[in-house]
């Protein structure tokens, strides 16, 4: 029995932001109704790399049933209302404004039904003079600022993934979980507002108090920490890439004395703390470059294990297709079985068992039926 076992969501969504958050409750045993438009999310049709079928939605849309309703017409809109009527969370990621204009007013569903918990999932919220403007994954990064510090000296850089928009579907989830547990205790639901700029905001902390406080911003490092050093990249004889990453004054002497064997270093004036080593990184780095220049990386992770100290392969794709850690789950799609790599949290007893990704419409059929007008005669 998964623990959300008996609770329904529906979800008018798209993408990626409202697909993230529906999908982990449907792994934990919600039932999911995904509604989507006549000609289907169009995250369907980003690519083929998932044996023919989208790899976004592949990823985001197992263990759902999908519905496809047309919201412009009167008889699908009071389909969706019944439906609604019967859930425990309704999420939707439409256009500020939109759902309303369809008479889907969270304020209306929770006042009509005090045990609903709606969570509305948009770009920038439901208020504020940027409230009405597209947003995507990419155009969040930059306006929040994440671009700016993300990238190389030369310029900035997008995140390679889309940050922002699993940051909120993880802000909506965490939201809807909270809720469901409440609601255990009052009996009542909420209203949740969730946005991609404002869920990667929160993120933006650090570098926005850094800013605000001390009126220095974080420079664009690269493979290297923007406040800690040394903490980053450095080439191997092999040409290889290693990591590391010195978290403290012990660490330092540790690093200086076992695996650099330079425990003079540890005493030089220039690199006394982690604010001079910060200041004076250029020579730090050149010592550092020179050393672990002399051997192949797996000779530098050998001497960096025997000392504990903290450090990392640089990964490509093809490194993280092989990678010992990796976990993986099977997930059935109307393209044949695909494997992906497992979800973060491991549950001690628990082996969740994941639903096959939905084809558009797949359950037109059965929901119509299940929700249809039980008041029109047959």
């Amino acid at each position: 029995m998964g623990d959300l076992e008996g609770i329904l969501v529906v979800s008018v969504e798209q993408a990626v932001a409202a697909p993230y958050a529906s999908c982990k409750l449907a792994d934990a045993g919600a039932r999911v109704i995904k509604v989507e438009r006549p000609d289907g999310d169009f995250a369907r049709g980003y690519d083929q790399f998932a044996n023919g079928g989208s790899a976004y939605f592949v990823w985001l849309n197992r263990g759902k049933q999908s519905v496809c309703l047309d919201l412009k017409t009167a008889a699908d809109q009071a389909l969706l209302a019944r439906m609604i009527s019967r859930a425990d969370v309704f999420i939707q990621n439409l256009a500020p404004g939109a759902a309303a204009r369809l008479g889907f007013a969270a304020k209306t569903l929770c006042a009509d039904n005090p045990r609903l918990i709606t969570c509305s999932i948009s770009g920038y919220g439901e208020d504020g003079p940027y409230r009405d403007q597209k947003a995507y994954d990419l155009l969040i990064q930059a306006e929040s600022g994440l671009c700016a510090i993300n990238g190389t000296p030369d310029g900035p850089a997008r995140v390679g993934v889309s940050v922002c928009d699993i940051a909120a579907g993880m802000t909506a989830h965490q939201a809807i979980l909270q809720a469901l547990y409440a609601r255990e205790r009052t009996g009542t639901g909420r209203s949740i507002d969730v946005s991609l700029f404002h869920a990667m905001a929160d993120w933006m902390n650090v570098p926005y108090i850094q800013r605000r406080y001390s009126g220095s911003a974080p420079v664009r490092a690269g493979l290297k920490h923007p406040s800690i050093a040394p903490y980053g990249a450095y080439r191997c004889a092999d040409g290889k890439i290693v990591l590391i990453s010195i978290q403290n004054e012990r660490e330092w002497q540790i690093l200086c004395k076992q695996v650099l064997a330079k425990p003079e270093l540890a005493a030089d004036p220039r690199f006394s703390s982690n604010a001079r080593r910060v200041e004076n990184r250029v020579a730090l780095e050149q010592i550092i470059t020179e050393e672990f220049a002399r051997r192949d990386r797996e000779a530098n992770i050998e001497r960096l294990a025997s000392a504990r100290v903290a450090f990392g392969r640089l990964s490509d794709l093809d490194d993280l297709l092989e990678h010992p850690q990796n976990r993986f789950i099977r997930v059935d799609t109307g393209h044949g079985p695909v494997e992906l790599l497992a979800p973060g949290a491991v549950i001690s007893g628990n082996q969740p068992e994941y639903g096959s990704v939905p084809e558009l419409g797949a359950d037109d059929a059965a929901i119509r039926s299940e929700f249809g007008d039980q008041t029109q005669a047959p």
